[in-house]
């Protein structure tokens, strides 16, 4: 029995091999065949991506090139701060080089006396600990820029008088840049300004790049009083160079406009424009006051802090930093004010003084051909008169003659 199984097992293996080897050849052909057809369609593909490859390579060859554009910087970018300071703005506490300290202002006694006045306003009578506290939690609950700006900032504003001289959030796309021109415009959170009717229209048209702000005419122009906000987030580095950036700009239009038409315009030291910052329950403020160059002929801008009060921590420095904060912008439209009476005063003479010159000139002109004519006829009297008067005495000679001759010796 063993001999017999061990004998079909053999069988058994015989036919399978036999059968496998019979199917061997059709197998291996067809897997050719299928490699063949793979080979060729790889061929081709490749061939088709070598094309189109080429295609590309030549298609970008033969397009124009990009224009390569230069990159704004705002105070947002790290190289904001040290491309002010290398055009001549500097921020506050700044020094030079050599050692030396940007003077303050010349009327700084002037304008630390003017803003510590008090106001009836913030009287404990009428700005209590109740107001303080609600001021408190706006601050704690104001989270973005604009919630600083709407909630925050008018609790320590209080009445802004006129609302056609305060905006805010809006570029200042409309002034000629304050360096190369690669500077994003200055974008204060507020700013307050005089409005536009206020200065006569032909020195705003001759003046707009640097004391209108925005291409909108009906915006404040001016600005010399403005804030930079920041939320709880929001960068105190940030607000820095933007309130030393707006500040600067608002130096350069109370300066140009005080200077209209001198030929070389004069520096006083003075400041005119007051910039803050308010951040984190803090406020700052700074004056911006514009200096004649040393070893260029661009101005430097100086940025030197007032005072700083931390507005959230009990009601009476909010009292004082509400105070102070008011009477800057009180102070700021009266600087604006007095410039703006100034140019008006200074155009409107000289137009007075050019129709006169005009007039003087007409009456003249007309005078001294009157003149000339009355000298022609005067002179033409006189040459006749002294042809008559000599024409009478040659008759009065010859007529003695002629009786001398007759009477004879």
């Amino acid at each position: 029995m063993f001999l017999i199984r061990l004998l079909r097992a053999k069988l058994t293996v015989f036919q399978y091999r036999k059968s496998t080897k019979s199917l061997l050849p059709g197998m291996s052909s067809r897997t050719s065949s299928y490699r063949i057809r793979k080979h060729v369609s790889d061929s081709r593909a490749s061939s088709t991506s070598r094309a189109s490859s080429t295609s590309r390579s030549a298609s970008r060859s033969t397009r124009p090139s990009k224009t390569t554009t230069t990159r704004s910087s705002g105070p947002y970018d790290r190289d904001f701060q040290q491309h002010l300071i290398d055009h001549g703005i500097y921020p506050h506490a700044y020094e030079y080089p050599d050692g030396r300290i940007p003077p303050k202002p010349n009327n700084w006694g002037d304008i630390k006396e003017r803003l510590a006045r008090p106001r009836a306003s913030l009287s404990p009578s009428n700005f209590t600990e109740e107001a303080h506290e609600k001021f408190v939690r706006a601050d704690a609950n104001a989270f973005k820029e604009k919630q600083v700006t709407e909630s925050v900032i008018s609790m320590v504003e209080g009445d802004n008088g006129d609302v056609r001289c305060v905006s805010g959030g809006v570029a200042f796309g409309n002034f000629v840049s304050l360096t190369d021109g690669t500077l994003k415009p200055g974008n204060p959170d507020r700013y307050y300004g005089a409005r536009p009717e206020q200065l006569r229209r032909d020195i705003r048209s001759e003046l707009s790049g640097r004391i209108k702000p925005s291409t909108q005419d009906d915006l404040p122009i001016l600005p010399n009083f403005l804030l930079a906000a920041k939320g709880p987030d929001g960068s105190l580095s940030v607000a820095g160079r933007q309130a030393s950036y707006d500040g600067a700009l608002g130096a350069r239009a109370m300066h140009t406009l005080q200077t209209y038409e001198q030929e070389q315009p004069e520096f006083d030291n003075n400041a005119y424009t007051i910039t803050s910052i308010y951040h984190g329950g803090t406020l700052k403020m700074f004056t911006s006051h514009p200096s004649k160059p040393t070893d260029s002929d661009r101005p430097e801008y100086h940025m030197t802090q007032i005072n700083t009060w931390g507005m959230t921590g009990n009601v009476d420095t909010f009292r004082e930093g509400a105070t102070w904060f008011r009477n800057g912008r009180d102070w700021a439209k009266e600087q604006r004010d007095d410039a703006i009476r100034r140019a008006n005063e200074h155009s409107t003479s000289n137009v007075v003084q050019s129709t006169l010159n005009a007039s003087f000139s007409t009456v003249c002109d007309t005078s001294s051909d009157e003149l000339n004519m009355s000298m022609s006829r005067e002179s033409h009297f006189s040459f006749n008169q002294t042809s008559m008067t000599e024409s009478l005495h040659t008759k009065e000679s010859i007529e003695k003659s002629r009786r001398a001759g007759k009477n004879g010796p």
